[in-house]
């Protein structure tokens, strides 16, 4: 996936892993007693929730992990294209009642988690919802903050946070791109 031109590394795959680590340290520390929900938020968000909750089992948590597609409750969808890609979403099992944990790469508008939180009315009520991002670079346009997070940086007009994991793009990197000021981002 060509975007940009790399500036630097802001995470290692040891550090990635290390970063991933951390979370789901301060997760079970947040959220210490009972089952857990993650729900990865389609691309990125939903490797780095299974990953998360293996960390979590291995701590001994219970932890039930779904995948979210946000696509057709984005508030720019209309801009996007005439036909969305639509990719799936998996939560099979219930959700209303236990404690969940929205999980996603980088948290920057806030406008792809407000419009997870709107599908997640959709499947139910939780007793409470958290939000892990493994990089904050902030640029908030909505009031919205992560509870669980790894790395904050400051990123400057004409660069990107691009957050690379195995799954998708064959390797784990987080990297600080330099970008065309045309394209736009969620």
């Amino acid at each position: 996936m060509e975007i940009g031109r790399e500036i630097r590394e802001l995470m290692s795959t040891k550090e990635l892993d290390a970063a991933l680590t951390d979370i789901a340290g301060q997760i079970d520390k947040g959220i210490p007693d009972g089952k857990l929900i993650l729900i990865g938020i389609r691309r990125r968000g939903a490797p780095l929730a299974e990953r998360l909750s293996a960390k979590l089992r291995a701590l001994g948590r219970d932890v039930n992990v779904g995948i979210l597609d946000i696509t057709l409750y984005r508030d720019d969808l209309s801009e996007i294209g005439p036909v969305p890609m639509v990719g799936r979403t998996d939560i099979s099992f219930k959700i209303t009642g236990y404690p969940l944990v929205l999980v996603d790469d980088v948290l920057f508008t806030g406008r792809t988690v407000r419009a997870a939180l709107d599908c997640l009315n959709d499947f139910g009520r939780p007793k409470l919802i958290h939000l892990a991002a493994l990089v904050d670079r902030g640029g908030r346009e909505l009031p919205i903050a992560a509870n669980y997070v790894s790395l904050a940086v400051t990123v400057a007009a004409g660069q990107t946070v691009l957050v690379m994991v195995r799954e998708l793009d064959g390797e784990d990197r987080v990297v600080l791109l330099e970008v065309d000021p045309e394209i736009e981002e969620d």
